[in-house]
């Protein structure tokens, strides 16, 4: 019990060195036209726990069945549970930042127009993740910065019409839409 303790302490620092040296890295281009076909959601079901209103977004854009991808984060999850969203946490964390997870895996292997940071902590877990997302812009909230969004909304976590609302505006103005 003592060395897992001290082998996660060690993940956790070794995830944060990574983090590091990608956040100074010029992020990676990703090759897609403009418009929204294809949207990723990364989301912190501890402090939002209704994961399935981001399937609204397919009325909202008018993009394809299965054009939305949804991954959640709970710091703490059960295997044997069923889960609605595809969930990693803290214990999916590897050494030099990898995140061994099968969603997670998949999620990270796809190629998105849109990402959306659905999280207002800053959070190891999530941070890496929303770094190693390949996607043309990410959109998140003001609290998490600039180095992992490219559009940043200072709107409540808790009312996501308005944040639907105001990324809707935006990505408009942006014509995106």
């Amino acid at each position: 019990m003592f060395l897992k303790g001290i082998k996660d302490k060690f993940k956790q620092k070794s995830g944060q060195k990574f983090l590091k040296a990608e956040l100074v890295k010029p992020p990676q281009a990703v090759q897609r036209g403009s418009g929204i076909s294809s949207l990723g959601c990364i989301v912190d079901l501890d402090k939002f726990g209704n994961a399935d209103v981001f399937f609204e977004f397919l009325e909202e854009f008018s993009l394809r069945p299965n054009a939305v991808k949804i991954i959640g984060y709970k710091s703490y999850y059960d295997k044997n549970s069923p889960y609605a969203t595809p969930v990693f946490s803290d214990k999916d964390l590897g050494w030099n930042g990898a995140i061994e997870n099968s969603y997670a895996l998949e999620f990270l292997s796809r190629e998105y127009d849109l990402l959306v940071n659905y999280y207002q902590e800053e959070n190891l877990l999530l941070n890496l993740m929303s770094i190693q997302t390949k996607a043309r812009m990410k959109v998140g909230f003001t609290a998490i910065g600039k180095e992992y969004n490219d559009l940043m909304l200072d709107t409540p976590m808790a009312d996501f019409k308005m944040f639907k609302s105001e990324l809707k505006k935006y990505l408009g103005v942006l014509k995106e839409i």
